[in-house]
């Protein structure tokens, strides 16, 4: 009996302690210039450890709406991150390449640089602070 009202005692002193995390800013990021409205647009918040490796710290996918849509990342903390958007015309949910390697799907990176190569973090970045951001990327 003990055991079992110890092991309550934890558990609701463990929800309380999850109930006091901190919140982060609010990120929206809008797109406005898609060449069509087909498929879906896949948004991706990197950090510089994920930037071109794996899927992100959080990712959103937004159905276009006149070559125009926008997304909100909730409670992202502060620090340095990069967004990139993937115009996935096709909706199987990854980038599709020519047979020389070059992408056939529009993509698009935070701060908009222009490129004739891979993406790079350092073009991209951007700071989080303690305020709300908006973004607004272009193809």
């Amino acid at each position: 009996m003990k055991t079992l009202l110890l092991s309550l005692a934890f558990a609701c002193i463990s929800l309380l302690g999850f109930s006091q995390d901190e919140t982060g800013q609010t990120l929206t990021v809008t797109l406005e210039n898609a060449k069509n409205d087909n498929g879906s647009l896949l948004f991706v918040l990197h950090s510089k450890d994920t930037f071109m490796k794996t899927g992100g710290v959080d990712s959103k996918t937004s159905k276009i709406t006149n070559g125009k849509a926008t997304i909100t990342f909730e409670n992202v903390k502060p620090g340095e991150y990069a967004v990139m958007v993937l115009h996935d015309e096709n909706d199987n949910k990854r980038m599709d390449f020519e047979s020389n390697g070059m992408p056939k799907e529009s993509y698009g990176l935070s701060n908009n640089p222009r490129s004739f190569g891979p993406p790079r973090y350092e073009d991209a970045k951007f700071d989080v602070s303690d305020e709300d951001l908006s973004l607004a990327l272009r193809f």
